[in-house]
């Protein structure tokens, strides 16, 4: 692993430029920018390990704003801001004059005075989540340009319909770590494929995320899922002009087992076929409860058919030396343990369950790397700062 001092310098020679803006999709972002992200999470995550303190912040807020559930990110958000030394105010909306008509626009510039970050996650409702955030983002850009915010805040994106930034470049810093470099990742074979789940509403956003950010490392690739089972159509498109410019590959198949076969790496994940969120959509717009209880049955009758699209013993021999990496975004649906048939072996996932928390052990420093490159203006110069007043503190 590279000393801190190693990591300061290649830090230093990347360049970004986030300062005081939104972090929304990976792909919007040039390459250089999520390696410096990453790089800058691992010196953190490194100062973390030794005790030393990477405190960013003499005051401040970071707010999140969960309109779903959450556990990892919650907390890994929580505790991120906590080590930048922000405090953490969390709006709920039920609880807020939100549920009294105030709008998007004003509550955005009410909870924003002293805000630095404002994390969302907003993933229920298909063509609506990423388009709120960016609602959210004029709306503070309208006060700042007004006189009424000091400062703009930035939004990081908690996961939204399209995308699961904070996961995605979470899962690439573990397999940086795992294979020992991101150009290590070239030509390497990652199999994302859906999965058997007693449940029906699982997003779009891991998946894609995936697809959209792993294309652009060279990697090999392999979206599965069963006939119907879709995701967004301009994302799936953009993960082959990606891989093709990265000198990758992307393919899609109706075959778990083809996508398993000599893969390094195997992601199997649960979600809605792409056309069922757009009907799940229009029915939680309408609140309509007898419409969404006869889709989830259709929906669950449906999945029944390919309880098959489990990663057990005999799929994961089929992969590289029969020990490709397992990845999952958690909670995974583990076959009798947590349910009676799901994504996943219960021999499987024990083997993997450690990795898949060193994995998503990452998703902190990820988020603090996020507040930290949106919020200091020379970012370079401050963890350089830090660096030194650790060194200093230890003498």
């Amino acid at each position: 692993m590279p000393s801190l001092t190693e990591n300061l310098k290649a830090f230093q020679a990347l360049k970004t430029n986030l300062f005081e803006k939104d972090f929304l999709l990976t792909w919007e972002h040039p390459e250089e920018e999520i390696r410096a992200i990453l790089t800058l999470a691992d010196t953190l995550k490194t100062l973390h390990k030794e005790g030393k303190s990477y405190r960013s912040f003499d005051t401040g807020l970071a707010i999140s704003i969960f309109r779903d559930n959450s556990t990892r990110t919650r907390f890994s958000f929580a505790s991120a801001a906590s080590a930048m030394g922000l405090s953490l105010a969390d709006l709920d909306e039920e609880k807020s004059q939100v549920a009294h008509g105030e709008t998007v626009r004003e509550t955005a510039n009410m909870i924003s005075f002293l805000t630095e970050v404002i994390g969302i996650r907003d993933d229920m409702f298909l063509g609506e989540g990423n388009s709120y955030m960016r609602e959210v983002g004029d709306a503070l850009t309208d006060g700042t340009q007004q006189g009424v915010l000091h400062r703009r805040p930035s939004i990081v994106n908690l996961q939204c319909d399209i995308d699961h930034p904070t996961q995605s470049l979470a899962d690439l810093a573990w397999l940086k770590s795992h294979f020992g470099s991101l150009e290590n990742l070239k030509g390497k074979k990652l199999a994302m494929t859906w999965a058997y789940s007693p449940s029906y509403g699982k997003p779009l956003s891991v998946p894609q995320g995936i697809i959209g950010l792993m294309s652009r490392f060279g990697m090999d690739v392999r979206l599965a899922h069963p006939e119907g089972y879709g995701l967004i159509p301009e994302v799936v498109e953009l993960a082959g002009k990606q891989a093709a410019a990265s000198g990758g590959k992307f393919s899609v198949s109706n075959s778990m087992d083809e996508a398993f076969a000599g893969a390094d790496i195997v992601y199997p994940k649960s979600w809605a076929p792409f056309h069922v969120m757009q009907r799940r959509t229009e029915l939680l717009k309408t609140s309509d409860k007898e419409g969404l209880k006869a889709l989830e049955k259709e929906c669950l009758a449906n999945n029944a058919k390919f309880t098959t699209w489990e990663c057990t013993r005999a799929k994961m021999d089929t992969t590289a030396n029969k020990k490709a990496l397992y990845m999952h975004c958690l909670p995974a649906d583990i076959t009798d343990v947590s349910c009676k048939a799901g994504e996943v072996s219960a021999e499987v996932f024990e083997q993997y369950r450690i990795p898949t928390y060193q994995e998503a052990a990452y998703k902190p420093f990820i988020i603090s790397a996020l507040m930290f490159l949106t919020r200091m203006k020379d970012p370079g110069a401050k963890l350089e700062q830090i660096i030194k007043r650790s060194q200093n503190l230890c003498l």
